[in-house]
């Protein structure tokens, strides 16, 4: 029988994977970031940080907590000829096994919205982002075309998916968040919030 992660893998591959490395070519872009530390958090099959890793000579931590979404993200980054520079880890969001100040960019696609302490998880981020480094949090499509491409195969999938986007990343997500950040006490941030998307993006000085 195929398990979830499987289940998710093959939709990604089918549908969602050439979000990845447009994506991960925006925060290198925005974040001016090509090396140190990277973490991709509940990174499911792993696409974003391997797209990072790619683009670039970071070393990248695959960290979520379900082991078999991380076998899976395992597996991918096994098919790619990326070294010993990406890892895998099991590991909670709400509580990281770093030091603080250690990461010069984090990013999360889609898990944010599962996250049982976002108050908590975000202070957890915060402590671990190095001084100069970012961290974006959220979800999102790359580009608008992207997008029309991804509603219109996912529609066929799934009849709530423009539900699920409202719920996740409509017009009353940046609030919520906003909520969610003054009550960790982070005020260095912004949100990018876009018809493709919604990116937390939090920065610490040096």
């Amino acid at each position: 029988m195929i398990n979830k992660a499987e289940k998710y893998d093959k939709l990604t591959r089918e549908v969602i994977a050439p979000v990845f490395p447009e994506i991960a070519g925006q925060f290198i872009e925005t974040s001016g970031i090509h090396e140190g530390l990277c973490l991709d958090l509940g990174c499911g099959n792993g696409y974003l940080g391997l797209a990072l890793a790619e683009k670039s000579t970071l070393d990248v931590y695959l960290i979520d907590i379900d082991a078999e979404m991380l076998a899976v993200a395992e597996r991918n980054l096994n098919d790619r000829n990326l070294g010993s520079r990406v890892k895998v880890l099991l590991a909670d969001v709400h509580k990281m096994p770093f030091e603080s100040n250690s990461a010069d960019i984090i990013v999360s696609r889609g898990s944010v919205f599962f996250w049982q302490d976002q108050p908590k998880a975000f202070c957890e981020i915060y402590r671990v982002l190095a001084p100069g480094g970012k961290a974006f949090i959220g979800g999102g499509f790359g580009n608008s075309e992207l997008k029309k491409q991804i509603d219109k195969e996912m529609q066929k999938r799934n009849p709530d998916w423009f539900e699920h986007l409202n719920k996740n990343i409509g017009p009353d997500a940046p609030d919520k968040f906003r909520s969610v950040l003054s009550e960790a006490g982070i005020t260095n941030y912004h949100i990018d919030y876009s018809q493709v998307g919604l990116w937390i993006v939090l920065s610490k000085n040096k």
